[in-house]
């Protein structure tokens, strides 16, 4: 039985316990029956797995003590009230100190399994919100996450793992919004680097009269505007890691000064004669084709095979929609923790819409999609054109087979991640029976493993 199908079932008289624990198991739940608050208040912890219901009146602790002591352990873990009549106006102010919801006497067993599950809804999401916060904390250090279980994204997590502790110098190739940061970010974490500074210049955002002091930095006086000693961005990543996103924006001239830096692993500040030894690593993060950049004449050619001792390249998500699943998931989760909201579950329809879609802005629109998604509650109208700011639908030329195999990957994946790994729920949930299940999961290469 599935952890989160538990549900503890609070009331002193013996035919009831019986009639409800009948009632609840038929809806497949664990119920845990107790005749009193205090024998149950020991079950009760942080981390519980199940949600309780628990009669207002009941001998020593009545159900609204209790109600007021499992708040102190964990205000979140929903608590149902069963009443009698002359109790209702004591419940409603018990839902207003915290209670998750009454049930009113005499009530139907639709009734009391439809709030059940509601609950256990509720819980299962606040606790996966809880273990996002601690995993979120945990990757403070070492590693973001790079989330995707195509070949493409597979072999580049090989690649960073093969490379991060080298130093080598790296190119990242990749479409605007494809996560060039993330792959260096990933690199500097995963490196023994990690303790020192991690610096980010975007070189097309910066003017060309500035670049120079901004990457090199200046002595006092080196030119009209100098009042003071600046430390440039190079020399604040000594130790740690560089990384010059849009380095086709830079200019030839900047190019060239670079180009020794890298060479020499030293640099003098604009204005002085003195040498400052460095120690770090550069990541060159770029949306177009270097080398015919620099066939053009438009970037150098001795700095692009300077730069490009290691080579990634990020796929566009048009050509990994298998992971739109659980990108989307991820993002998600990680908007309902920033935003402190509930997260709406989207639907099959909803999760093809995403699927078909051509993702011009790739991963970063995704992740901004997602946000809106928490933030409306999910009343996205999900006319799919619509909600990406009347993005036209550009779907890539692909037979049929392949389009039905990637949507029943992405039901099976989503079914997956919303079980908790859960195979029973996932057959539950898609109405299929285990060895289908199984054949299909062994199929897309799905392991339930991989979603507890």
């Amino acid at each position: 039985m599935d952890a989160l199908h538990k549900v503890l079932f609070i009331d002193d008289e013996k035919h009831i316990r019986q009639a409800n624990r009948q009632t609840l198991e038929l809806a497949d739940l664990e119920v845990i029956c107790h005749e009193s608050a205090e024998d149950a208040y020991s079950l009760i912890n942080r981390d519980w797995q199940g949600v309780v219901v628990c009669d207002i009146r009941l001998p020593k602790m009545d159900g609204l003590q209790f109600l007021v002591e499992v708040q102190k352990i964990d205000k979140d873990l929903p608590v149902i009230l069963i009443t009698g009549h002359g109790d209702i106006s004591t419940a409603v102010q018990a839902m207003r100190d915290g209670a998750y919801d009454f049930i009113e006497k005499p009530y139907s067993a639709e009734r009391l399994v439809k709030t059940v599950q509601r609950a256990l809804e509720k819980r299962s999401l606040t606790l996966e919100n809880r273990n996002l916060r601690r995993e979120l904390e945990a990757h403070s250090t070492p590693g973001p996450r790079i989330i995707g279980k195509t070949p493409a994204m597979e072999k580049l997590r090989a690649t960073i793992s093969q490379v991060a502790n080298t130093g080598a110098d790296v190119l990242v190739l990749g479409e605007t919004g494809t996560g060039k940061e993330l792959v260096a970010r990933s690199l500097h974490e995963h490196s023994n680097r990690r303790t020192r500074n991690f610096v980010a210049v975007n070189c097309g955002a910066l003017p060309e009269s500035m670049i120079e002091s901004e990457l090199f930095g200046h002595e006092a006086g080196a030119f009209t505007d100098a009042r003071t000693q600046r430390i440039g961005k190079i020399e604040h990543a000594n130790g740690g890691t560089l990384l010059l996103d849009e380095i086709e924006s830079m200019p030839l001239r900047v190019q060239i000064h670079l180009l020794r830096v890298l060479q020499e692993r030293s640099l003098e500040r604009l204005g002085s004669n003195q040498l400052i030894h460095l120690d770090l690593r550069v990541v060159a993060a770029t949306k177009v084709d270097l080398r015919q950049q620099a066939e053009m004449g438009e970037f150098r050619e001795d700095l692009y095979y300077r730069l490009n001792v290691v080579s990634l390249e990020i796929p566009p998500l048009r050509d990994r929609r298998e992971d739109i699943p659980l990108l989307f998931h991820h993002f998600l989760l990680v908007a309902g923790h920033r935003y402190q909201q509930e997260i709406p579950q989207p639907t099959a329809a909803q999760m093809n819409a995403l699927m078909a879609y051509s993702w011009p802005g790739n991963v970063r629109e995704l992740r901004n999609l997602a946000e809106r998604y928490v933030l409306l509650g999910g009343q996205m109208g999900w006319s799919i054109d619509r909600l990406l700011s009347g993005s036209v639908v550009n779907e890539q030329k692909r037979s049929l087979p392949i389009q039905v195999d990637c949507f029943e990957r992405s039901l099976i994946e989503q079914a997956l991640v919303a079980a908790r790994g859960s195979i029973k729920d996932v057959m539950d949930a898609l109405d299929i029976p285990r060895k289908t299940l199984y054949d299909k999961m062994r199929k897309y290469g799905l392991d339930k493993s991989d979603y507890k």
